[in-house]
């Protein structure tokens, strides 16, 4: 499972990071490090989540995360 993450400088100064095939797996952060660190930790709870309610097959091969 590849999970693409975009990451955009908001013109508050804070970055968004957003996993764009999870739906709803968007953070914010005071740096762009912070934000992705945060969004790979939101978005390994939600697949996990979707695994322990049947939602997804628990045989995944591998997980990466890759910048969009």
């Amino acid at each position: 499972m590849d999970l693409k993450i975009e990451t955009e400088l908001e013109e508050d100064g804070r970055w968004i990071a957003e996993v764009i095939n999870l739906a709803g797996v968007l953070v914010y952060g005071q740096s762009q490090e912070d934000a992705v660190a945060k969004v790979k930790a939101l978005a390994l709870r939600v697949v996990a989540d979707q695994i322990e309610h049947g939602e997804r097959s628990p045989e995944l091969d591998h997980v990466a995360f890759l910048a969009a």
